[in-house]
């Protein structure tokens, strides 16, 4: 391997931890954007059937406005206090005003972006493709950690996920005909719609969400449809050892639920760095076959 791949590879991967940085207001945000923006449509909407003005609109709140600031004293976060990581270290992690600490999840959420970028361009180069995989890898890491959070899989990131994969198969941007690409969404988002239906139908409780099926579909989209039943064992696998885990360390959640999400994600990478073909392998020698 050449000099010139691990430069590109490595500036692949500052890029990253840039991105990483950026992804962590998203992971943040984005769920409250959509919770206010709920609330002012029901305001509304009661404001109408009254036959009463509108209220007046909310400060604007989005992923640039306002300014990044401490949740604990207000302080507003500096330029240099948000380098990705290194401001995390020079601060200790700690607020540089109140001095509450910061959730190691920030450096992690940066970290964790750069790496895959690093593997996207490495494997991939500074190509329409490598971009289009490290765009998927950021996509993924968001959803992952706003559906843990929240128990949301956003309509603004699932779908674009689903119509990009359907693209770069229809550009061959990425090597998946666009027949499996159609038929591994199609097949992805009916498949989880089946289940959701069966398990309604026989407990009268939702087993899991609309997001799912949207984030499986995308999955299909981009792996196409032969890599569905690789993707979705290994992200129950990936499921019952951290559900086992939780429950050993008294860390479920009321109700004992886990979102799915999370290991769709999972399963999601592994079928990146790995292929779907070696999914299979991993949980045969899992289950000790």
């Amino acid at each position: 391997m050449g000099v010139d791949v691990w430069l590109d590879a490595t500036l692949g991967s500052v890029f990253g931890l840039l991105i990483g940085s950026f992804l962590n207001v998203v992971i943040y945000r984005l769920p409250k954007i959509m919770e206010r923006q709920w609330a002012a449509e029901a305001v509304a909407f009661k404001a109408a059937e009254a036959g009463e003005e509108p209220p007046s609109p909310p400060e604007p709140f989005n992923l640039l406005t306002p300014r990044s600031r401490c949740q604990s004293c207000g302080h507003m976060v500096q330029w240099y206090e948000n380098i990705p990581v290194l401001s995390y270290l020079f601060l200790r992690g700690r607020c540089s005003a109140c001095k509450t600490r910061i959730s190691i999840r920030y450096p992690l959420v940066e970290i964790a972006t750069g790496a895959l970028f690093f593997f996207c361009i490495q494997r991939w180069g500074i190509t329409p493709t490598g971009i289009a995989w490290c765009g998927f890898s950021a996509a993924l890491v968001t959803l992952a950690f706003i559906d843990w959070d929240t128990t949301l899989l956003p309509d603004d990131i699932t779908l674009p996920l689903l119509w990009v994969g359907l693209l770069a198969s229809a550009t061959q941007l990425i090597a998946v005909p666009l027949y499996a690409s159609v038929v591994g969404a199609a097949a992805g988002y009916l498949s989880l719609w089946l289940v959701y239906w069966g398990f309604k139908l026989v407990t009268g409780k939702e087993g899991m969400g609309y997001g799912d099926f949207k984030l499986f579909a995308a999955l299909g989209a981009w792996f196409g449809w032969q890599a569905l039943v690789p993707i979705i064992l290994m992200s129950s696998v990936i499921g019952a050892i951290v559900g086992i885990a939780l429950k050993i360390f008294s860390s479920l959640r009321e109700g004992g639920y886990v979102p799915f999400g999370p290991f769709l994600v999972g399963a999601g990478f592994t079928a990146m760095i790995f292929g779907p073909n070696a999914i299979i392998e991993s949980v045969l020698k899992l289950v000790g076959l």
